[in-house]
């Protein structure tokens, strides 16, 4: 095989089949050795009827429905765990990305690198999300040690070693493209154009971009230990100095600065030991719910899929 497109499914039903026909145009102007798998992460709109019906036309294209939502990532990783391409491309469901580009990225791949990312330069986000997802990524390459491009999200392709490698990561909270940059091999970027959405509005509303985010910044890095620990040093530091402060002006100029000081240091040392369990109990959490050694997802229903390549977790 020598492409595989991995596409998780989720809220945009009415996309599938136009996803599906500009694929194979695509795919089919490069190499007729492809496969397509779509991956339903338990949509509630029923997509996995419209993926019964495009793999029932196309024994080309692999349906895999998960048993109940596991969310994108690990959508992907179910999907990248069934692929056999050479190359294998991943890719949202809602023609933002679209599929045409797939072209650009293969032939630059062909240039000798491993993995080549689709760059947004004409991203249809509001102002506040890019600041955000700017602020989210700057965070994340000081504390994970990579350099991270805002402009870059789960659109590319990469070569089938790449793919091994990420399969064989199993970490309960986890990212594609983060994942892939953090295993290096040889790695590059182009433009590509983009397309508003199919259908509806992204599932990742702030609530959960908040929670997603602080589940990748303290599963990726014990740095965020290490700062807080560090922080709290150097406050110790100050108010030891500022006691000391405190006495020596007592002592030389009878002055008491009262009340207001105390209580100002006492919120002070108490929001950062708040702070600081706080974030050693994130940790912690991160421990137990990799301890469990649950599959990071479970197939209900597969068409299309060879058994001998079956995998559920």
């Amino acid at each position: 095989m020598e492409i595989s497109v991995v596409v998780p499914v989720y809220g945009c039903k009415a996309a599938l089949n136009e996803l599906y026909r500009r694929l194979t145009d695509t795919l089919s102007a490069i190499t007729e050795d492809y496969e397509i798998i779509l991956v339903n992460d338990n949509c509630p709109q029923d997509s996995w009827s419209v993926i019964n019906g495009i793999c029932a036309s196309d024994p080309k294209v692999i349906g895999i429905g998960l048993s109940r939502n596991f969310g994108q990532a690990r959508a992907i990783t179910a999907g990248l765990d069934h692929s056999s391409g050479n190359w294998i491309v991943v890719m949202d469901c809602d023609l933002q990305d679209k599929p045409e580009e797939i072209k650009k990225l293969y032939d630059k791949a062909q240039e000798g690198y491993d993995v080549v990312f689709a760059n947004r330069k004409d991203r249809k986000d509001t102002g506040f999300k890019l600041f955000i997802s700017r602020c989210f990524y700057r965070i994340y390459s000081f504390l994970s040690g990579n350099e991270y491009n805002y402009e870059n999200n789960n659109f590319s392709i990469v070569r089938r070693k790449v793919v091994d490698s990420f399969c064989s990561m199993r970490e309960y909270h986890r990212d594609y493209a983060m994942y892939v940059y953090w295993l290096g091999f040889k790695r590059t970027q182009i433009d590509v154009e983009t397309e508003p959405r199919k259908e509806g509005r992204s599932s990742y509303n702030l609530a959960r971009k908040i929670n997603l985010a602080e589940d990748l910044l303290t599963s990726q890095s014990d740095k965020l230990l290490r700062v807080t620990a560090h922080t709290g040093f150097i406050m110790t530091l100050i108010a030891v100095l500022y006691i000391i402060f405190l006495v020596v002006q007592y002592f030389v100029s009878d002055i008491n600065e009262g009340w207001t000081s105390i209580i100002a240091v006492i919120l002070l040392v108490g929001g950062m030991l708040m702070t600081s369990i706080g974030i050693a109990g994130i940790y912690i959490g991160n421990i137990f719910m990799q301890t469990k050694d649950r599959p990071l997802y479970i197939i209900g229903e597969t068409l299309n899929l060879p058994g001998a390549s079956r995998k559920d977790e």
